[in-house]
């Protein structure tokens, strides 16, 4: 999707400077905001494709950012912050936050970020029931998945666990998430349950389960599904 706007909210001039070559490097338009208000403004009025935001603005609380852009506008939000604590990334994705990356950051890892949530988003307005992902494809509306052609056979948790993935492909899906959607009944969530789950699905669909190049684990965080 090159020649997306991409909105950067960073009170941080040298990081706006920076993050605005790297942009028009890989070939997307950008728009600046130095505050919450600011961006706000921005979102309601320019409608960006997608926005970098840091946490740390002078007038409004970081994880309150989120939630207010997320009331605005469905465009992507990749958390771009010093705050490296695991609780404030589970915090900023589950209010809404499409990824996080934390500075000092690589500027080829927020464009490669970058590049998996405008296809997540694009994946998620079109409503394709069919994700694929090297050998495997997952057919959502018909609940089958095959790995280099053949079906293979999914537990009713493995498979509900694997939805909860592919609908978001490429982004990071909170434990928490997860846990709510594949355990909606159970009171006592616990992550032991999941990494179960994971561990028998890398088993089914990784080509080598110990590397795990399909299913990949955010530390403290979560599951992403590459694609």
């Amino acid at each position: 999707m090159t020649g997306a706007c991409i909105l950067i909210v960073d009170d941080d001039l040298h990081i706006r400077r920076l993050l605005q070559s790297t942009l028009q490097r890989a070939g997307y338009a950008s728009i600046q905001a130095t505050t919450a208000a600011e961006a706000l403004s921005q979102v309601r009025h320019a409608k960006p494709d997608a926005v970098l935001l840091d946490l740390g603005l002078p007038d409004r609380d970081g994880l309150e950012i989120v939630q207010l852009l997320r009331h605005e506008s469905s465009a992507p939000i990749i958390v771009v912050s010093a705050r490296d604590a695991t609780d404030q990334k589970v915090a900023a994705l589950d209010l809404g936050a499409h990824d996080y990356v934390t500075k000092p950051f690589d500027s080829e890892e927020v464009l490669a970020r970058l590049r998996a949530a405008l296809r997540n988003r694009l994946s998620t307005e079109s409503a394709s029931p069919m994700i694929e992902t090297g050998p495997v494809s997952i057919d959502l509306a018909n609940r089958a998945v095959r790995r280099d052609g053949v079906e293979i056979h999914l537990t009713r948790k493995e498979y509900s666990v694997l939805e909860q993935l592919a609908k978001s492909p490429g982004r990071v899906v909170t434990h928490r998430s997860i846990l709510d959607a594949a355990w909606p009944h159970d009171h006592d969530q616990r992550i032991e349950y999941l990494r179960i789950v994971v561990r028998n699905l890398r088993q089914k669909l990784e080509a080598d389960p110990a590397t795990p190049a399909l299913i990949v684990n955010e530390l403290g965080v979560g599951y992403r599904l590459l694609v």
